[in-house]
């Protein structure tokens, strides 16, 4: 017999493991939480919390919570490239959706705002409502190993303050246990790419940037260092942690040599160097080296054991697509645990959460390291790849001043380099249009076309294994988002007027149903529903509990209740 018996065991208590432990409590699944450390994270690492995120939450419950600590969206996005702080300004780029243009296919696209909350703070709100909800937190509690048979798993873990060992038997354990995960290695998960392709440092400190900062609101200022006397590679970036006070720099050193001596002098030089003013207060708060990585998992999953977060995606901070497509892991296998649980559902479902989420990982790191990548698109306009003579370099970058042929052609080229950094910081379509197949969807046809960028613009659609598009609907005084009526843990259909023998079979079936039409459950008051639901008025579509489209039907069925069944059926492998 092991010493503790719990349905859910979860390894790690970051973002992924947070959320995990989070919803499943939600749903009342019982489930513990084990970190080897004594704490939760004290660094703002990750901080961009994205729309999709954002719905995540808010059908948690938790919303509310991020949107009082979090940095708005209008105080994110003004983000400039210059030579330091104090120094030269090389350009500006709208970043997270605030140029006028995106700021509209933002609204468009969700019920719920990007928004900047730090590591630092969303763990303790992740975690801290799990707990009230039945978490069970074991801090100082180090995972050693597991076992599997044909019934649960069996985890050896160590107490670091008693020093005493002992066993955990849970139905499924979740790895969430970050970059160097013991759990993926440990059930052999295969993984591609590299760890390692590049070296940073991050640099913690507090200091007063408001005349520095505040009439160009951003959470990033990329800074342009040439014949730097602190080492690193050129380039420098500036984050915003809170306005306008604390701040996170990240500068890069070349990993193939000696790894930098992080000294708190030598931390506040480099600040002061990207700052542009030495007569600044800085106070270093902490200073860390970590290795820029490309590598993902081709699956995530082996028996009754599932890897989510940093342990399965690898990659740098680019896009901001860390803890929100970790979070977003948590979110597609949480419901699929509780119904293989609680025996709704084949155990079967549980195989489409490494078909549904792996692809995702592979793009999103991909998609980061990219990123970094197409930044040597403004070195090479400012002519910094040229030379590595310090005054030459300076002399190229004041060439673009110049009332001169060359001089217009250099402007235009590194107004060109800016403009394409919107795949990195404006990539509404990665966000949003993570489009699943598996045995959990009913596709009816293959995906449609985004008529524009796909990567940079979001496409709504009700295709079966697409995100519901958001549309405000009216219910007396009372507006909700489509979002707003699924969730929650349930399967939801929505149909309208003609479409009630829809409702009767879902009613059957134990699943939610709301009409949305005229002098119905809702009224579709805008008529956005009616343009981008995509099936007729007596048709319906059938989202699952992330509010995923699982099946949708154009119009009403000859047999409702029979199709509607076998449709949940196979969704839930049974």
């Amino acid at each position: 017999m092991a010493d503790v018996e719990t349905d859910v065991l979860i390894v790690g208590s970051g973002p992924a493991g947070g959320a995990a432990a989070l919803l499943l409590s939600t749903y009342g699944v019982p489930n513990i939480v084990v970190t080897k450390y004594g704490r939760l994270s004290d660094t703002p690492r990750a901080h961009i919390t994205n729309q999709r995120t954002m719905e995540v939450l808010r059908d948690a419950g938790i919303e509310d919570q991020v949107i009082a600590q979090a940095t708005p969206q209008r105080l994110m996005g003004d983000t400039v490239f210059c030579s330091s702080l104090a120094g030269e300004e090389l350009g500006r780029l709208h970043t997270w959706y605030t140029h006028p243009a995106r700021q509209a296919d933002h609204d468009l696209a969700s019920p719920s705002s990007i928004c900047d909350m730090p590591q630092h703070l969303m763990e303790p709100v992740l975690v801290g409502t799990a707990v009230a909800r039945g978490t069970s937190l074991r801090y100082q509690t180090e995972y050693l190993s597991l076992e599997q048979d044909a019934d649960g798993v069996t985890a050896t873990v160590r107490d670091r303050l008693r020093g005493d060992e002992y066993r955990i038997r849970a139905k499924y354990l979740i790895g969430a246990d970050g970059g160097r995960s013991k759990v993926a290695a440990d059930i052999g998960l295969p993984m591609v790419g590299q760890m390692g392709v590049a070296g940073s440092i991050n640099i913690v400190f507090e200091a007063d940037l408001t005349a520095l900062t505040a009439h160009r609101p951003s959470t990033l200022y990329w800074v342009l260092q040439t014949g730097s006397d602190v080492g690193g590679i050129g380039m420098g970036l500036v984050r915003c942690v809170r306005p306008w006070h604390e701040w996170l720099i990240v500068w890069g050193y070349d990993i193939n040599g000696a790894p930098p001596d992080l000294t708190e002098d030598y931390a506040r030089r480099i600040a002061h160097h990207l700052i542009g003013d030495d007569s600044v207060p800085v106070t270093i708060k902490s200073s860390s080296a970590w290795t820029v990585n490309h590598l993902y998992a081709e699956t995530y999953q082996n028996g009754r054991v599932f890897c989510m977060g940093d342990a399965v995606h690898r990659h740098p901070p680019s896009n901001g697509l860390g803890s929100n497509t970790s979070i977003q892991d948590a979110y597609n296998l949480a419901w699929k645990l509780r119904l293989v649980l609680n025996g709704t559902a084949g155990p079967a479902l549980l195989d489409t959460y490494s078909a549904e989420r792996a692809p995702v990982g592979r793009q999103i790191v991909d998609r980061a390291n990219r990123s970094i990548g197409e930044t040597t698109r403004i070195f090479d306009a400012l002519g910094l790849l040229t030379t590595g003579d310090p005054e030459q370099l300076r002399r190229n970058m004041d060439a673009r001043k110049l009332a001169t042929p060359a001089a217009e052609k250099q402007r235009r080229e590194l107004r060109e380099a800016i403009e394409f950094k919107n795949y990195e910081f404006n990539t509404h379509g990665v966000e949003l249009d993570q489009r699943y197949t598996s045995s959990a969807v009913l596709p009816d046809g293959p995906p449609p076309a985004n008529p524009r960028d796909a990567e940079l613009y979001h496409h709504p659609t009700t295709w079966p294994g697409a995100k519901v598009p958001h549309a405000w609907v009216v219910r007396g005084n009372t507006r909700l988002s489509t979002l707003d009526l699924g969730g929650g843990g349930r399967f939801v259909l929505l149909t309208g007027p003609g479409g009630e023998p829809w409702v009767t079979a879902a009613a059957a079936l134990g699943v939610t149903a709301h009409v949305i039409g005229p002098g119905a459950d809702y009224e579709d008051a805008y008529g956005d529903w009616a343009r981008l639901r995509e099936v007729g008025d007596s048709g319906c579509v059938l989202l699952r509990p992330d509010n995923y489209v699982g099946y949708r039907a154009s119009e009403l069925a000859a047999d409702p209740a029979g199709e509607l069944s076998s449709a949940l059926n196979r969704i839930l492998g049974r």
